[in-house]
């Protein structure tokens, strides 16, 4: 497939090598030239045959990507674009994109606000559930989507189910776990498993201030707990504000679940009452991610893939019209 991605840190990064890695013909364009230059450093760093345009500065890599100077150089004869740039910045690369006749995607990690933005386009919503603490084209990996799950935003009256099962092919290509859901369904997921867990490993973080000791004592536990405090606070705010209302909903039910900790903590017999309330939470945990399931073959039908979506399913393959799935087990994952 001939596919263009908009955006080249760490996700569109790994998106642009994952594609060429597996023989799609991929082009890439990122609005800092710092980066655009390192997409090319890194083509020629690794001694792959390559042409350069003198006047485009495009350096196109056989077999693999080239880097564009601008939006409508790098979509020019591509089936596909991916929106690899934050929230803020996807009108103002609509705006280059009018006209644009081919299916567009994307990576935000909130799919509400992005599909009002592509109301009336050919347009199927995506995001990658991968990612890293560091952030950049550097920090790029073309394994960053091996055996992750991939949600494709499947809207039963707007999305058109052969455009989804293009992109459901083109991203268990890539070795991603292909997840059907709806926008509204995949933004309240994603609050309660990666926005406000941001905010809290934020939170956490917070220790540190004027704290020498405490950054000395610190170890598994606070290293676990606040590793995506790490990340760019860009990114982070635009995930959280862009999905704000899930996000405070979220917050609102954790903040009661603390609340009654420490209510726990304040009876006359606090480790009684904590090892009750810890039970349920740690049989949770020890009972994530789920065994390796049940193979299945689901019918191309919006209907069906939405429920094998609901109930933690995904797609594996999508080949000769058949969609390969794989069913979650209910047994603990001994790995």
């Amino acid at each position: 497939m001939n596919v263009a991605v908009i955006g080249l840190g760490l996700i569109g990064g790994s998106l642009l090598r994952a594609l060429a890695a597996h023989g799609h013909r991929v082009s890439g364009y990122d609005a800092d030239p710092r980066t655009r230059e390192a997409a090319r450093g890194l083509a020629r760093a690794a001694g792959l045959p390559r042409s350069a345009d003198p006047e485009t500065r495009t350096i196109a890599i056989k077999g693999g990507w080239r880097v564009a100077e601008s939006i409508a150089e790098a979509v020019e004869g591509t089936e596909l674009v991916v929106l690899a740039v934050p929230l803020p910045a996807i009108p103002a690369v609509l705006a280059e994109l009018a006209g644009y006749p081919g299916l567009i995607s994307d990576v935000t990690s909130v799919q509400g606000p992005v599909r009002e933005l592509l109301a009336g386009r050919r347009f199927v919503g995506g995001h990658p559930m991968a990612g890293k603490e560091s952030s950049g084209f550097r920090a790029s990996d073309p394994q960053l989507f091996d055996g992750c799950a991939w949600v494709l935003c499947l809207e039963p009256d707007d999305t058109d189910l052969a455009d989804w099962l293009t992109l459901a092919g083109l991203c268990t290509s890539v070795g991603a776990r292909v997840v059907p859901v709806t926008a509204a369904e995949h933004d309240r997921a994603v609050a309660q498993i990666s926005h406000v867990p941001h905010l809290l490993a934020a939170a956490l973080s917070g220790v540190l201030a004027d704290n020498p000791l405490a950054g000395t004592l610190a170890a598994g536990s606070f290293r676990d707990g606040t590793r995506v405090a790490g990340s760019r606070p860009e990114l982070i705010a635009a995930m959280c504000g862009g999905n704000a209302p899930a996000v405070r909903h979220v917050l609102t039910g954790l903040i009661e679940d603390l609340a009654r900790y420490g209510r726990d903590l304040a009876t006359d017999d606090p480790i009684t009452a904590l090892t009750q309330r810890l039970r349920v939470p740690s049989e949770l945990r020890r009972a994530w991610p789920p065994g390796p399931g049940t193979a299945a073959e689901v019918a191309a039908d919006p209907r069906a893939l939405l429920a094998l979506g609901r109930t933690g399913g995904w797609v594996t393959a999508v080949r000769d019209g058949r969609i390969m799935a794989m069913r979650p087990g209910s047994d603990r994952n001994s790995s």
